[in-house]
């Protein structure tokens, strides 16, 4: 793959080209040349877009697909195809497939789908066995294999004490746990925020409580243990202050938030649309404006689309039956862009790589090419139509966003969006 770039801002403040619009030179997937201005060589594909900016590649540290198991969902190939035309060079997957991602040849298996793709797939292994919450999987062999990271996914850690053993374990391999933080005891059967909505709306409610709990005593655990915890997708005010003094004690813990907690409130239930049916669920704007000041404050380390497709047939149905989750990798940029700006989205999608212990790519020459294609100006109104996914359970439906994403460069690949 031999590429010309030309007229690119570049957003990386660890490059030393940060804020300037170049020519970028790619050979073999290299970047061989960056100038103010590179004349187009024999062989070389040229490519100008419009107010094109390029970033170090994006990553997203919470992606479902479905296959194996639930190819009507998604499907890995074309999962990474979507995930390359939303800008994303790397996503981890979650272990939320049949069967399970609970051994090493179920890690191989995923590595071996996503070969020779311009998206590089990185699996999460379930931290449990079948993720039943019973029994630790083979975490030494998942890493081995390519794992990087344990967890089951949107599945609480009930039993304290294999929590306990599974951060004392991970740390003889550097091994990264997750932590779901809900106590189900406390959520029982709720479905979404036990605030006003809820009880106006006649849904039973899961309290800030439940996550707060949880994430309080998974924080104990910690720091009794050691080790490295990442606690996904927090979604309320306490929660933040929680990790905040968490971090001040040294404890290796990271977190992250994702985009629809953001941008989103419980008032949109009020439409009983279960695309607004997630989990953790939608909460206040109390809890929002917490949020973003965790992320002001580097709190929190990483924001994630949380994509998780999910067919008509799980969708399209009463409230109470419809399963959790949204997709969220087509819209992820437009609106973090529109609620954050441009140099602190791209700090939030690319952060996640050190968490996660995954290479890093400076723009500059004779590093690898991995870059994320974007404008960030233009305002739009997110509908159906940019919807790539297989699946079209998006909570960012009629919602506006600021920029749009060209596509990536990335392991000798260029993939672009139609535009």
């Amino acid at each position: 793959m031999n590429l010309l770039l030309k007229a690119a801002t570049v957003i990386d403040p660890e490059s030393p080209f940060h804020n300037q619009t170049v020519d970028i030179l790619i050979e073999n997937g290299i970047i061989s040349d960056i100038d103010a201005l590179i004349e187009a060589k024999d062989g070389f594909q040229e490519i100008k877009l419009d107010n094109l900016h390029i970033s170090q590649g994006w990553f997203d540290s919470s992606v479902s697909f479905g296959e194996p198991g639930y190819e009507e969902r998604e499907t890995i190939t074309h999962g990474l195809d979507v995930a390359a035309k939303s800008g994303f060079t790397g996503i981890a997957l979650n272990p939320n497939t049949l069967p399970i991602t609970d051994t090493s040849a179920s890690v191989g298996f995923l590595k071996s789908k996503s070969q020779n793709n311009a998206v590089s797939l990185y699996p999460i292994g379930s931290l449990t066995t079948e993720s039943k919450g019973l029994d630790m999987a083979e975490l030494y062999d998942m890493q081995e294999a390519g794992a990087v990271a344990f967890g089951d996914y949107k599945k609480a850690i009930q039993n304290p004490n294999l929590l306990k053993i599974a951060l004392l374990y991970a740390q003889n391999f550097d091994g990264l746990v997750l932590s779901f933080p809900q106590n189900n005891d406390i959520a029982g059967k709720g479905m979404v925020n036990e605030e006003e909505q809820s009880t106006l709306l006649g849904l039973k409610g899961i309290p800030a409580l439940a996550e707060e709990l949880q994430i309080t005593r998974d924080l104990f655990l910690l720091e009794y243990t050691g080790g490295k915890l990442h606690i996904p997708t927090i979604s309320t005010a306490k929660s933040v202050a929680l990790i905040k003094e968490a971090k001040a004690k040294g404890l290796q813990v990271s977190c992250s938030v994702s985009i629809h907690h953001l941008a989103l409130t419980d008032n949109e239930l009020t439409s009983f649309d279960a695309n607004y049916k997630v989990l953790p669920p939608l909460r206040t704007q109390k809890d929002v404006d917490a949020l973003l000041k965790g992320i002001e404050d580097g709190t929190i380390d990483m924001v994630t689309s949380d994509h998780q497709p999910m067919d008509v047939e799980h969708k399209k149905v009463e409230f109470d039956n419809a399963k959790y989750g949204t997709i969220g990798l087509e819209s992820t940029f437009g609106i973090l862009n529109k609620i954050l700006g441009t140099e602190k989205s791209i700090a939030l999608l690319t952060k996640g790589k050190s968490v996660f212990n995954i290479e890093n790519n400076i723009i500059d020459k004779g590093n690898k090419a991995e870059l994320s294609l974007f404008t960030p100006k233009g305002n739009s109104t997110f509908t159906e139509d940019n919807i790539l996914s297989t699946s079209k359970n998006s909570a960012f439906l009629g919602k506006s966003m600021t920029g749009n994403v060209y596509g990536v460069i990335s392991n000798g690949k260029m993939i672009l969006k139609s535009l």
